[in-house]
């Protein structure tokens, strides 16, 4: 019985396999040499066919079949680079090229605001370094950190999903995040993301830092709030203006949504953005969500603006 079960599972997956146009005879291989054995081995150490093994046998199959949809699926939208869209060998890859034009954030940088210092740094008795602009006016939040230095290699990629519906990436960056952030996930209780004005969500239709908060929580489980706070009016863009004029552009624009002010007293909240250039979008939000009872702020996002110097 078990030959012929065996046998036949064999026989229906390879004469599925052959209907998908353009199957690589190795990922089928891939697939089924990984599977297969896996199934048959839940059939044969069975003595009788128990609720157990049945649900095996039923989870081995899904398994299965799932590998082998998301190979078809591959074939008809082949995965692209997030960057410039040059077939890659997987869903939310980067090629070689546009990876290299990538800068990565790495130590040593401010304890507070993430911004990497350009040369090594002594730390002091606590192991901390702050860089001028926190020392001189410290922000609401506790800690930010960011994946990318957002440059002309980043900054294409991050203006195609920010400005271009390049929504697929979300994932991706999520992933790229939850490393980068690993320690702030760790020590927060909500995932909140930086709201849009209702008229300018319209406009854009998604709120991409809603979008990598939410993928961000699917891949932790820290809970996601997306609708916490609120931005009360419209803002001018931020894009042409100087530090002070942006902390003066976001001043009031922000507020805990009333609905969700019971779920802020004594919690850690990790605040989500995809770019930080001065910072002032995340500081008014602090201060918001410090002033309605939240115990601690940390930042985290997708790429920051690097001064020279």
């Amino acid at each position: 019985m078990v030959r012929r079960f065996t046998a036949k599972l064999t026989k229906s997956s390879s004469i599925h396999t052959r209907q998908t146009p353009g199957m690589r005879d190795n990922d089928i291989d891939a697939v089924l040499s990984f599977h297969l054995p896996r199934l048959t081995m839940t059939i044969v150490g069975s003595p009788r066919w128990g609720p157990s093994r049945l649900g095996e046998i039923i989870r081995s199959t899904r398994i299965l079949l799932a590998d082998s949809g998301r190979y078809a699926l591959d074939i008809v939208l082949p995965p692209r680079c997030l960057a410039c869209g040059e077939i890659v060998d997987r869903q939310g890859g980067v090629c070689a090229v546009c990876w290299r034009a990538l800068t990565f954030l790495t130590p040593p940088w401010c304890t507070c605001c993430g911004r990497p210092f350009p040369h090594a740094v002594d730390l002091d008795d606590d192991g901390e370094m702050l860089c001028p602009d926190c020392l001189i006016d410290p922000p609401w939040y506790d800690q930010a950190r960011a994946v990318l230095v957002y440059d002309d290699g980043s900054r294409g990629m991050i203006l195609g999903f920010k400005h271009g519906d390049r929504t697929f990436a979300a994932p991706a960056f999520a992933a790229w995040m939850a490393r980068a952030g690993a320690a702030l996930l760790a020590d927060c209780d909500l995932v909140v993301p930086v709201p849009l004005h209702r008229w300018r969500l319209f406009r854009r239709r998604y709120n991409q830092a809603a979008l990598l908060a939410i993928a961000i929580g699917n891949s932790t489980k820290v809970p996601v709030v997306p609708d916490l706070l609120i931005r009360q009016r419209a803002t001018d863009s931020q894009g042409h203006l100087g530090r002070a004029a942006r902390y003066l552009n976001v001043a009031g624009a922000f507020a805990v949504s009333p609905r969700r002010q019971a779920a802020i007293a004594g919690r850690r909240i990790l605040l989500i953005d995809d770019v930080l250039t001065s910072g002032a979008t995340v500081t008014e939000c602090a201060r918001v969500l410090l002033a309605a009872g939240a115990a601690r702020i940390d930042v985290l996002a997708l790429a920051r603006v690097v001064k020279a110097g």
